[in-house]
């Protein structure tokens, strides 16, 4: 059972954030992938498109998937993918392996192409999407369940979701860019006890953060 502070025992024996369930695959993406910082513009943008997707869905079901959507969308190399024509519509249309989602689908490829539109200016997608990263004065000073449910969306991913959609991309919302904002390390939502959170701080801490190209 989960405890009220969030908590819930693996088999190892650690504490960790309720929302995995301890199902493997999803405690794995929780210890290894949720809160770690990523300055890869491949993963970053693979990360935002299945956001996009999960709308409506529960993540689990996108994760289960996830291999999937990385052979439909030849691994979300946005140069490739901002190729994609109405072939490739109708072909992702039919793919059972993924979310059928005309709209969703087409997303995507038009968010590559925007993609592509912002590295033109911001030298990379890591260095635009870091530059919206919360600053420590903006954070909780303890993060648990309440604490975490209230995050919902915040200033910074509704700042960010504005200017995506400002420059034209789609399906980012500031709830879906929160949770990818939660996933990349932008921050850091394990909660208080979790054995996740040091680590995860840690390595947010070393990270060098990608600079913005200057004008």
């Amino acid at each position: 059972m989960t405890a009220e502070n969030g908590l819930i025992e693996g088999t190892d024996g650690r504490q960790r954030c309720w929302w995995h369930g301890n199902a493997p695959d999803y405690l794995a993406y929780h210890d290894a992938e949720w809160g770690r910082p990523v300055g890869d513009d491949i993963r970053l943008f693979e990360k935002i498109c299945l956001e996009g997707f999960q709308a409506g869905l529960s993540w689990l079901t996108i994760l289960r998937k996830r291999e999937n959507f990385r052979a439909a969308f030849a691994g979300f190399d946005f140069s490739r993918v901002a190729s994609f024509g109405e072939g490739d519509v109708e072909r992702l249309v039919n793919d059972a392996g993924i979310v059928r989602h005309r709209g969703k689908i087409v997303s995507t490829i038009n968010n590559a192409q925007r993609a592509l539109d912002l590295i033109d200016e911001a030298g990379s997608l890591a260095a635009f999407f870091w530059s919206f990263e919360p600053a420590p004065a903006d954070r909780p000073e303890r993060l648990d369940k309440q604490t975490l449910f209230a995050l919902a969306k915040t200033p910074q991913s509704t700042a960010l979701s504005k200017d995506l959609k400002k420059r034209g991309w789609s399906f980012v919302g500031p709830t879906t860019i929160y949770a990818f904002m939660q996933a990349m390390g932008l921050v850091n939502d394990h909660l208080e006890g979790c054995w996740c959170r040091e680590e995860a701080e840690a390595e947010r801490v070393a990270f060098k953060r990608p600079a913005l190209r200057s004008p």
